[in-house]
């Protein structure tokens, strides 16, 4: 018993040590150091009652029905946010932006049955997260975008198509592209490492920025069509971490049909998701100039610019956009432990 609390009191010595650290190896260790907490994952093999405690964002969606199965066959999944059903669920969900901003708190006064699980749920980066880690004690799960998290939920994946097209690559590059780059941001921060890229990648080449950062709002309705039109999209992560690739690659760019220009994560990171010819990543230059250069006589290759849309032929995105959805994730992984 001494063993056990001397080494947690270490791991809060430590973790006291780190706010002075830098942010990545900050998230990095804290992670580390709360891995060590987690139960291992339990197999669920009869239904399973998941409790979402609180909706993210304030945004609720429609739990009428048996949400999992109907939508994403996936049976014995009960989705409820009705917290007197808190004794009967199997697994608690809280997204950390509720806690975080002091909305909503952790049920710790409550009667926590036996073998219920907690999960913690976020799909920002470790950066956006606030001090998370306080609470990181209470919870078993931890479910974000990462690979190594104990549930991952991507922004998006490539997944196979049935039956590979045999159309010319040239076929999926859409017509009528008239602007070389473009850029959709809300959140420009002369802190962000993006923002300086693009201050010295305009130098080199031109490119239209959209977004409310510049009061030049793209609707849902307008912001594929706008893209389309460009040879190449700034999928420029507002954070450096590890798998970080959110909508700003998968969607925006893959599924608009620009060729991603990727600043986050490192390029393995990248081709762990998607094929290494399928986007451009900044790190493989040596400065932003040659960047501009690369990408002006690349747009004039259109033999090797619709390389990059090779991909299309066996793939095609899917997009994790419902919470509904990802929160039936939650029993397809507890079913397979080890997957």
């Amino acid at each position: 018993m001494s063993t056990m609390w001397t080494n947690s009191r270490r791991k809060w010595c430590c973790l006291l040590f780190l706010s002075v650290v830098s942010l990545p190896t900050y998230s990095y260790f804290i992670l580390q150091a709360f891995s060590s907490l987690r139960r291992a994952p339990p197999s669920f093999t009869g239904n399973t009652t998941i409790l979402l405690w609180h909706w993210p964002f304030g945004k609720p969606c429609n739990l009428s029905g048996d949400v999992c199965l109907e939508h994403w066959g996936i049976h014995g999944c009960l989705l409820v946010d009705n917290r007197s059903l808190f004794s009967r669920a199997n697994l608690v969900v809280f997204h950390n932006h509720e806690l975080m901003s002091g909305r909503q708190k952790l049920p710790l006064k409550r009667i926590r049955p036996s073998g219920q699980r907690w999960v913690w749920l976020s799909l920002e980066s470790p950066e956006n997260n606030g001090k998370s880690w306080v609470q990181r004690k209470h919870f078993d799960y931890i479910m974000t975008y990462r690979r190594d998290a104990d549930i991952t939920i991507p922004y998006g994946q490539l997944v196979s198509k049935e039956a590979e097209n045999d159309g010319t690559v040239g076929a999926f590059i859409p017509k009528g592209k008239t602007s070389l780059a473009c850029w959709v941001v809300s959140n420009y921060s002369k802190h962000h490492k993006r923002t300086a890229v693009y201050e010295k990648l305009k130098k080199v080449i031109p490119v239209e920025v959209y977004g409310r950062a510049v009061n030049k709002y793209l609707d849902a309705h307008n912001l594929l069509p706008t893209i389309s039109r460009c040879y190449f999209y700034l999928a420029f992560e507002n954070s450096i971490s590890t798998d970080y690739i959110t909508e700003k690659f998968w969607y925006n760019a893959l599924v608009g049909g620009a060729v991603p220009v990727v600043l986050g994560p490192p390029r393995e990171q990248y081709e762990a998701v998607a094929p290494k010819d399928s986007f451009i990543h900044v790190d493989d230059f040596r400065s932003i100039e040659e960047l501009g250069n690369f990408l002006k006589k690349l747009a004039e290759d259109k033999e090797r610019y619709a390389k990059y849309f090779a991909w299309k032929q066996q793939h095609t995105v899917k997009l994790y956009r419902d919470w509904r959805e990802r929160l039936c994730a939650i029993c397809a992984k507890l079913r397979k432990p080890n997957t």
